[in-house]
């Protein structure tokens, strides 16, 4: 069967809206002019050019955090040389504000046009498909008529972007374009309402909606069984992948994925942005972004939440307690942020999964990264750099490359040709959960710290995947339209039952136990073992713990029997 991927995309409807200054305001330069110019002004303050300088220009060595008996690292990463070199930033872009301004003003993404399709949900929704195949790139001629057989076995690199971005975004044209050089297939999932498409239904996207990422890698793992798919996510976009990758653990149809500057934690990460001055510029300007956004789908916006609020928010705070927590009838914005963070899952991954963060990034901390949780699992392994910016990572006198591009080809191409890329294991239609995923919390509104926003969920979407999983069908509504002659073709398609849940780590102890009849020892045992696996030192400070504080009992009860027993053998004279 041969891949519905048709049409050119010269044009972006979005960007060319964007473009329109008269829906600008003029607040949004204002803004990005006083960014810029406090970044150029704390580049020299922080004396980051001067500290390259004195080091010689080598850069600084990336460091890798991973569990010492990780397969991961032992068969794939300690083969790439990238990961294992240093990085140099651009010596003029060493400073993280400036790398990131850069990249949102310039970035000098490659010059290519994407193929479009567009996929319809169950719900009534529509999210834009861009595709950027191999024989585009090493073939120099855009041709229509390029399909993907259905038994094809080139790799697809499936990219989730930032939730204020689309495929146009600088950072993933590169990503997609160095992909499709090495002689793979790229497809960008641009979120609802972005890319140029129109909100259709009142479901919505957020920092934690996994929903359509699931449907979207289940449709692409029915269509191209042959095929391994990798998961690429960055900012907001690497949250969401990495969350599905905990809520799904083993049942995903994904063989490797990489989170690029994630957010890791949305509640630090609030108190993170509005902590400095500097950072008070970044969440001035995403809520400049959140407002365009929203008045671009005014209408679902103006019923669905508190519009006059929305007009008046001043930070992205603001626009969650009157967007957000209304539509999705959080009680509180934390409880948003908290339901919607991807450090909580991080456990339950079991894909091999590369994580990419600055420590200087200006949006999302450092303090924020699950550093024990990513050392503790052997499936993920964690790559944190000095310098980067958000999203950044400009390398060369010229800024020409991004070293985070660079990173993840080479660690994709050494996992693809090694025996260590995973396999969908299937789950009999019994192996359901009694928790429910957050993901079934809907409906509510996306607060990007990219700068966009829109309403998500519904309690029919909860009922229909209970229906999908009671039933086990899969049918299938997809339109795919050509942006070059119009037609339009409909296929039916409906989502996977969403298996998505979130289960305590003593209950994911309890299921790898071996089925043998329970005792009184067992409940122990695991017990030990859990503790065990999440630290060796709190096992043995337990240990430890529990011989101090019961060795007066112990000791009393063993004195005593023993003065009984010596007395029996010396008798008194």
């Amino acid at each position: 069967m041969d891949c519905r991927v048709l049409g050119e995309v010269s044009e972006n409807p979005y960007v060319l809206l964007l473009n329109d200054l008269s829906l600008i305001p003029i607040s949004h330069y204002f803004f990005a002019f006083l960014s810029f110019s406090f970044a150029f002004l704390y580049h020299f303050l922080e004396f980051h050019f001067l500290q390259d300088l004195f080091n010689g220009f080598r850069g600084s060595p990336v460091s890798l955090t991973y569990n010492p008996s990780s397969p991961i690292y032992h068969g794939v990463v300690s083969k790439c040389r990238i990961l294992h070199a240093r990085y140099l930033a651009t010596p003029w872009l060493s400073s993280p504000h400036f790398q990131t301004v850069f990249l949102s003003f310039f970035g000098r993404p490659p010059a290519f046009s994407y193929r479009r399709e567009l996929f319809n949900l169950s719900d009534g929704g529509t999210v834009a498909l861009d595709w950027l195949l191999s024989s585009d790139v090493l073939g120099g001629v855009f041709s229509t008529n390029n399909t993907i057989p259905k038994g094809d076995t080139t790799p697809i690199v499936l990219v989730i972007p930032g939730l204020t971005s689309d495929s146009d975004a600088a950072y993933i044209k590169h990503l997609a374009f160095n992909t499709a050089k090495k002689g793979w297939n790229v497809v960008v999932s641009n979120h609802r309402g972005l890319g140029g498409i129109s909100v259709t239904s009142d479901f919505f996207y957020n920092a934690g909606w996994t929903e359509d990422l699931r449907t979207v890698v289940s449709n692409l793992h029915d269509e191209y069984p042959n095929a391994p798919l990798f998961l690429v996510g960055l900012s907001i976009g690497a949250n969401i992948l990495v969350k599905y990758l905990g809520e799904d653990g083993d049942k995903v149809p994904v063989a490797g994925a990489v989170a690029i500057c994630s957010p890791w934690d949305l509640l630090i990460g609030d108190r993170f942005i509005g902590r400095r001055l500097l950072q008070k510029f970044y969440d001035k300007a995403l809520t400049t972004g959140l407002l365009g956004y929203a008045q671009l789908h005014q209408p679902r916006f103006f019923r669905l939440a508190n519009w006059e609020g929305i007009k008046k928010s001043r930070s992205i705070r603001d626009f969650d307690q009157h967007a957000t927590c209304i539509v999705g009838k959080f009680e509180t914005v934390d409880t948003y942020y908290r339901r919607c963070t991807s450090a909580n899952y991080v456990g339950n991954v079991s894909v091999p999964l590369l994580c990419i963060s600055a420590l200087d990034d200006p949006v999302c901390t450092r303090e924020a990264i699950p550093w024990e949780e990513c050392r503790a699992n052997v499936n993920i392994v964690l790559a944190t750099t000095k310098h980067g910016g958000h999203l950044a990572f400009f390398e060369g006198l010229t800024a020409a490359g991004i070293w985070w591009v660079r990173a993840t080809d080479e660690f994709l191409k050494i996992l693809h040709s090694s025996q260590y890329m995973h396999v969908q294991k299937m789950v009999s239609s019994g192996a359901q959960s009694s928790l429910d995923s957050s993901i079934d919390q809907g409906p509510y509104v996306n607060i990007a710290e990219d700068g966009m926003v829109a309403a998500v969920g519904n309690e029919q979407a909860k009922e229909n995947r209970r229906e999908d999983v009671l039933e086990q069908q899969k049918t299938h509504q997809r339109k795919t339209n050509e942006m070059v002659s119009g037609e339009q073709d409909d296929h039916m398609i409906k989502p996977e039952p969403c298996l998505a849940e979130i289960v305590q780590s003593s209950e994911q102890a309890t299921r790898r136990q071996d089925s043998k009849p329970l005792d009184v020892i067992t409940p122990v045992r695991r017990c030990l073992d859990l503790l065990s696996q999440q630290s060796r030192w709190s096992f043995w400070l337990l240990v430890y713990v529990s011989i101090v504080t019961s060795w007066p009992l112990v000791g009393s009860a063993l004195q005593i029997v023993f003065r009984k027993k010596l007395r029996n053998v010396f008798p008194a004279a």
